[in-house]
């Protein structure tokens, strides 16, 4: 068999860096309604669905108004942030999509709302590449819970040993390892990865420049 079958990729900090785009959105929504943004707020709302940020964002934090106005709130100034060109793409992030693409399949699992994985592949110019999108709104939970890469893979039609996970984040690291995929992990400087977490990973990379043909094949070797 030839492996991996298909190739999954996080989106937010792991193609885009748009962790700093949520973080500086939520705090500026604080800030303008006179509350306080907690320093493990970023951290915390990593990998969570958009009902559980909303939810946290305004029993954490103390946003006013309904969870679907939270949400609605902040994904629009995060889209904002898109239109204007203000979201940093990570280097080598269109290179990578486009060496894995010519492998065989590959698909967008993540936490962020599906208008906002369309607006960062568009950016991206890889839209045409990624056969599948999941969101974590459609599986109802977010990372590090495995839904949402379960349900890449079953929509890609194959199983999740055979496939390859790309991740920078703690939860991120511990959804695609508990859905039993092989896990490539790109961590940041800050935030890092927790220790336990990166251990779970395959292979650490520092850069996408290293997500090559070699690379990925020698995970099933």
């Amino acid at each position: 068999m030839n492996l991996p079958r298909a190739v999954v990729f996080d989106l937010d900090g792991t193609l885009t860096d748009t962790e700093v785009t949520w973080a500086a959105v939520r705090r500026g929504i604080a800030e303008a309604e006179g509350l306080t943004y907690p320093e493990r707020a970023t951290t915390a709302m990593m990998g969570m669905s958009t009902p559980e940020w909303a939810r946290y964002c305004a029993e954490e934090i103390g946003y006013p108004g309904t969870l679907e106005e939270i949400a609605a709130r902040v994904i629009g100034e995060v889209a904002d942030a898109y239109r204007a060109g203000r979201v940093r793409l990570l280097p080598g992030a269109e290179q990578a999509v486009r060496r894995m693409a010519a492998l065989g399949p590959v698909a967008v699992a993540s936490s962020s709302p599906p208008i906002l994985i369309d607006a960062g592949l568009a950016a991206l110019g890889v839209s045409a590449l990624v056969e599948v999108r999941v969101s974590s709104e459609s599986v109802g939970v977010g990372k590090p819970d495995p839904a949402v890469y379960l349900e890449a893979c079953r929509r890609l039609g194959v199983r999740p040993a055979e496939a390859v996970a790309v991740e920078d984040s703690t939860n991120g690291i511990r959804s695609a390892h508990a859905a039993g995929m092989k896990v490539v992990a790109v961590p940041p400087a800050e935030p890092a990865p927790a220790p336990d977490a990166l251990a779970l990973a395959d292979r650490v990379i520092g850069t996408l420049d290293a997500l090559d043909e070699t690379l990925v094949r020698g995970l099933f070797a």
